[in-house]
């Protein structure tokens, strides 16, 4: 076959007067001459120049908008604006083609709704491109993360007898025919019968498994899909999505909380680094979609300065008792332009409390310690009864600008006792999770974690605006085309 360059090599090259060949998608087709080509290794097109008079009709024909193919030519420099180089070719060839009068994307501006019910074609605008491409740098600056801190990459379960949430809103596993399903004498579901015998889920979390790995190698992550069958349409929820879940043995909530913000700032870090015209391209694309909001919805940031903001400020950490305090006693709350009113300790955080708490208060990315415990989950340590004799735990909530709660987490109840008696106030079976029990039985240690939502954070990165548009292919209620 032959050796093909790639676009993004070739707009940095000054190798003029030398024979390539390029291989991509049509994007336009002017006079019959230019060939605007892209390949997906970069953003920016390369301009294909043909002769179109050596070039049969037929030919011509067929270099269409998403059409594939081939073209081998010298690089010369350009002498249109817009770009360096460009191709004068001497042949080329279809690879595959592309009917115009089909093709979906065209060259014009394409609503994010639009090309979300051609997911499997949006890849191939510039949008999609860059959005991809920074998802693929922050996975990636993740794992390094990771690696060069002596953590251990754990693939915990996608399928669980254990509700690590304690919400139900789990996806079933099984091979029982719904048809004829088996019942027990009282009219139950026989699980009994079905494949793993027992009553089994697509995971929501590998935290559980991952304390259990944190209790021999002291220090693990796992990054993998995750499931929730919670019935919300809403821009912030999926069905389908992928968690990052550290555990750490022998660390606490202010351990947690710095290894916590030392990983945002180095993976935003590492796209700002290696996603420069993505980020830039993303840049715009924003502050044009901001023009056309009315005032008082625009953003205060652009995407840039956002990400700057998170690497220029140490996170503001502060207990929720203070930020009730804050909440109660601020203007949105005492002229009742918040939502959701904030009257008494206790109450759950809204989306917009932690943005005012980060975006108006403290102008900073903002770590919330210390729920009320009856918000939080079983597993989380029980600190002791403050002075008005409220009982909280050693939680904690990372708060990010524009979108609220970023990572949630927590130190771990360690003590046996403690977690039992919790586990039998909110009716969770001791039975169903001997094993995770059995950490507190041998060699129980202090130890923490927390959760990411990867989505969440290329959300936040790439500054779109819904997080079915930064997964491949989204997963939500009532719908799982592709």
């Amino acid at each position: 076959m032959i050796k093909r360059q790639q676009i993004k090599d070739l707009l940095k090259s000054t190798a003029f007067d030398t024979e390539v060949t390029v291989m991509g998608w049509v994007r336009t087709f002017r006079n019959n001459q230019f060939i605007a080509l892209n390949d997906g290794s970069c953003m920016s097109n390369i301009q294909v120049v043909i002769d179109f008079s050596n070039l049969p009709d037929e030919l011509l024909k067929r270099i269409t908008t998403g059409a594939a193919i081939s073209a081998t030519g010298k690089l010369i420099e350009s002498l249109g604006k817009g770009q360096t180089v460009e191709i004068k070719a001497t042949s080329v060839e279809i690879l595959g083609d592309s009917d115009p009068e089909k093709f979906p994307l065209q060259p014009k501006k394409h609503s994010l709704e639009f090309l979300r019910e051609i997911a499997h074609l949006r890849f191939r605008t510039n949008t999609f491109n860059a959005v991809f491409k920074v998802r693929h740098a922050l996975a990636f600056a993740i794992h390094q993360f990771y690696n060069e801190r002596g953590f251990v990459y754990m693939h915990t379960p996608v399928i669980t007898a254990s509700d690590a949430e304690g919400a139900g809103e789990m996806f079933k596993v099984t091979t029982l025919d719904f048809d004829n399903t088996p019942r027990t004498e009282d009219g139950k579901v026989d699980f009994s019968q079905d494949f793993f015998a027992r009553a089994t889920n697509l995971t929501v979390s590998g935290q559980l498994e991952g304390e259990l790995a944190a209790m021999a190698f002291g220090q693990i992550y796992t990054f993998g899909p995750t499931f929730r069958a919670e019935n919300s349409n809403t821009t912030r929820h999926l069905a389908e999505f992928w968690m990052i879940e550290p555990e750490v043995a022998f660390a606490d909530l202010e351990d947690n909380m710095q290894l916590a913000e030392d990983m945002m700032k180095y993976v935003i870090k590492y796209a700002l680094d290696n996603c420069k015209d993505e980020l830039e391209f993303l840049n715009t694309r924003l502050a044009e979609e901001d023009k056309q909001k009315p005032q008082n919805e625009r953003s205060e940031f652009s995407l840039l300065e956002k990400l700057d903001f998170c690497l220029a400020n140490e996170f503001e950490r502060l207990t929720y008792t203070e930020a009730i305090r804050i909440l109660k006693s601020s203007k949105p709350n005492q002229k009742k332009q918040f939502k959701y009113l904030i009257d008494e300790w206790g109450a759950d955080l809204q989306s917009e409390h932690e943005r005012y708490l980060v975006e108006k208060h403290f102008k900073k990315p903002v770590i919330l310690t210390d729920y009320p415990a009856d918000i939080k989950s079983f597993y989380m340590r029980q600190n002791e009864p403050d002075a008005e004799g409220r009982k909280t735990v050693a939680a904690m909530d990372i708060l990010f600008p524009g979108i609220g709660e970023m990572i949630g987490g927590s130190q771990r109840e360690e003590r046996l006792d403690r977690l039992t008696k919790r586990m039998e106030d909110l009716n969770i079976p001791q039975e169903e999770l001997w094993w995770y029990l059995d950490t507190r039985r041998f060699g129980s240690a202090p130890h923490s974690g927390f959760g990411l939502g990867f989505e969440r954070l290329v959300l936040f990165v790439t500054g779109m605006t819904n997080i079915r548009d930064v997964i491949a292919f989204p997963r939500f209620p009532k719908n799982a085309e592709f």
